[in-house]
């Protein structure tokens, strides 16, 4: 099988949870199935990253941002790769523009066009497990773009849909979607299937779970996403048509 796997910055926090991550990986790799893990900055790193900005030069532009700001998700999708090295299956990282995401260049908030996927496929025929810097790609002018915050998801979503994955799934820091945060409201109801139009209902009304680009894109492309818990790795939510 081709399974598309996404961590989000909570779930690649320090040195431990990447190990986890990795391990988790490279049995899915022995088990023979070509694996892209999609990627997103350490927790903290983007705001990290914004504030030396600021720092720097308060009203820079977005050009120059987007091309600072790829770079978190560069140096995680750089570890995970390493992980998975140490646990001694081959893996290789891609930034955005290697992985061939092609955007509408529209700096700080950009879409998907569509994406080349000749070089992930090549990586994945050679027996390497595929990293991608997720939240970025390239645009017209070959310049770096970012997808806005929480992008990663929508990369890891383009990427199943581009390639065909049999699989995708989004490990998070909750295990999966509530009707409110269970962080704040401890009698949250968890759903174990959601609908496409009420997920994004669900985004509308502040939910953060994931990306509302993603949940755009698979439902565009009939794409089954599952959102569960990078710690417990128990079955979370299932996205997709409920009909």
């Amino acid at each position: 099988m081709l399974l598309v796997e996404k961590y989000g910055g909570t779930s690649l926090a320090n040195p431990e949870r990447i190990r986890s991550a990795a391990r988790r990986t490279a049995e899915l790799a022995r088990q023979g199935h070509q694996v892209v893990l999609v990627v997103s900055a350490q927790a903290d790193t983007t705001d990290e990253l914004i504030a030396a900005a600021a720092r720097v030069n308060c009203h820079g532009s977005a050009r120059e941002m987007d091309a600072y700001l790829a770079a978190g998700e560069q140096m995680s999708a750089g570890l995970v790769a390493m992980a998975v090295e140490a646990l001694g299956h081959p893996a290789v990282s891609l930034s955005g523009w290697q992985a061939g995401i092609h955007t509408d260049g529209v700096h700080g908030n950009a879409r998907i066009l569509e994406v080349d996927t000749t070089r992930i496929r090549r990586e994945l025929e050679a027996g390497k497990v595929v990293v991608a810097a997720g939240f970025q790609g390239i645009g017209p002018e070959g310049d770096v773009t970012t997808l806005g915050r929480g992008g990663s998801d929508t990369t890891a979503v383009a990427l199943a849909a581009w390639l065909g994955a049999d699989q995708c799934r989004i490990f998070t820091d909750v295990d999966g979607v509530y009707d409110r945060d269970p962080h704040v409201f401890p009698d949250a109801v968890r759903f174990r299937r959601i609908g496409y139009e009420n997920m994004l209902s669900l985004i509308e009304g502040g939910a953060q779970v994931l990306h509302d680009r993603s949940v755009e894109l698979a439902r565009d492309h009939g794409i089954r996403v599952e959102v569960l818990s990078a710690f417990t790795g128990a079955p979370g939510t299932i996205l997709g048509d409920l009909s």
